[in-house]
């Protein structure tokens, strides 16, 4: 059913949290998991070293894509891998039109209130914009992870519902 599926790492402890989650869909699927790391320009990210200049979270966004690759390898997995400057949740969705990704796997933050209105939500974005379906992983959770799940809740909106009767 899913041949590409798009797993965007940003190092976070939300992300390596559910890394193990998106190896076992790619894993049931037989799928290629492409593991995206997004260098956010609008973040200072240039350094002087001994004359030369060296791009610090391109670097650590290379880190954070081989050890996850190195996670997908050792299960089989086939990965692609790929490290791109610009704004997250634009270049998460254009990456997935490129790469022809049949879904898109992605960690909430768990943010709420305030702090959520002000920093916003990167997986809220690729949710509203993204063509394809996005499976969103709460970390905050008292029991592991195991795909295919057991039991979904498909939320629905009364005015939905009785205008599709």
């Amino acid at each position: 059913m899913f041949d590409q599926i798009l797993f965007p790492m940003d190092g976070s402890e939300p992300a390596e949290s559910i890394l193990d989650y998106a190896l076992q869909i790619a894993a049931e699927h037989e799928a290629t998991l492409h593991i995206l790391n997004v260098a956010d320009t609008s973040r200072d990210s240039l350094i002087r070293v001994q004359g030369e200049v060296i791009d610090v979270l391109e670097q650590e966004g290379r880190r954070i894509v081989d050890q996850a690759a190195q996670s997908a390898a050792e299960q089989g997995i086939a990965v692609v891998t790929e490290v791109l400057q610009g704004n997250p949740s634009t270049t998460i969705v254009e990456y997935s039109k490129q790469s022809n990704v049949d879904l898109i796997v992605m960690p909430t933050h768990g943010r709420r209130g305030l702090k959520r209105s002000l920093i916003g939500s990167v997986t809220e974005r690729v949710i509203n914009t993204a063509e394809v379906p996005v499976v969103t992983v709460n970390p905050d959770r008292d029991r592991p992870l195991t795909y295919p799940c057991q039991h979904v809740l498909v939320p629905t909106d009364e005015a939905v519902v009785q205008n599709s009767r």
